[in-house]
């Protein structure tokens, strides 16, 4: 429950960073335009529904080794994706303000075919951060047997409206570079338990059959299915008997992927944390 929560906490906050900055900028003098906001995000939130339902319904109709891979696959694009949105918005959170008022005077900016511009390029914005979701939702919920994630999922989205509409009326202050430095890094521990994940997958799908020796056996004294099990799994991706090959691709992924994200970035940051303007 913990981490689709946290996930998705994080994926509401960056969608409401969008939205918010857009709205924003709309209402200085061009509060007509909002509806072709509330089109696009709405658009984007169908696209995402629609895409999830389908994997969703087509996966069930698999057999058990076609099964296994197709949630081998769903598990390593949902990894990438994960890490993908770290380091986009590590990069972007310098410049996100700038770049969004730019796309929109560019749309804004022809005689003709406005409304249709501003709705895309709200509808692309939004429309990532859904798809990025959808991903690792599938990844967790075919991992999961209980109904926390799915609850872990909505009260992440809640919460995340909450904070993202109170950053834009100006009533909670949220070091947002701070919140994406830590989440950051939380999210690439989730990610190379999921990529581990998928090796398992995809050798009990038949594909992959190397480095299975089994490490250790924790399973009689911490499974996996047990509360703390399941806790650790679901944070770190624990295994109770791990084979040789997923803790080559969890510490190899782990460790490159946090070289990349911890090292000095090329450019200064700002001090001051993406804010909201009115």
């Amino acid at each position: 429950m913990l981490v689709p929560f946290l996930i998705m906490l994080r994926e509401g906050i960056e969608a409401a960073l969008i939205v918010g900055i857009v709205a924003s900028y709309l209402q200085t003098g061009r509060g007509a335009w909002m509806p072709a906001v509330w089109v696009g995000i709405f658009l984007a939130i169908a696209l995402s529904l629609f895409v999830g339902a389908g994997l969703q319904l087509v996966s069930a109709e698999f057999p058990q080794k076609a099964q296994e891979f197709f949630e081998a696959i769903v598990g390593v694009i949902a990894a990438v994706v994960l890490l993908s949105m770290v380091f986009w918005m590590r990069k972007a959170a310098r410049s996100i303000k700038s770049e969004l008022h730019a796309s929109i005077d560019n749309a804004l900016a022809h005689s003709s075919g406005q409304t249709t511009a501003l709705i895309a390029m709200v509808f692309f914005a939004v429309a990532r951060e859904g798809l990025e979701s959808v991903f690792f939702l599938l990844a967790i919920f075919q991992q999961s047997t209980s109904n926390d994630a799915s609850l872990g999922a909505l009260l992440g989205i809640l919460v995340s409206i909450v904070i993202g509409y109170g950053i834009y009326a100006g009533g909670i202050r949220l070091n947002l570079r701070r919140f994406f430095y830590w989440t950051g890094i939380f999210i690439i521990i989730v990610a190379a338990g999921i990529l581990s994940g998928s090796l398992r997958h995809f050798h009990e799908a038949g594909v992959w059959n190397s480095f299975q020796t089994v490490l250790f056996d924790f399973s009689g004294v911490l499974p996996v299915a047990s509360p703390l099990g399941t806790l650790l799994s679901g944070i770190f991706g624990y295994q109770d008997a791990p084979t040789l090959g997923e803790a080559i691709v969890y510490i190899g992924f782990l460790l490159i992927s946090l070289f990349f994200f911890l090292r000095p970035a090329s450019a200064p940051a700002p001090s001051a944390s993406p804010k909201f303007s009115r």
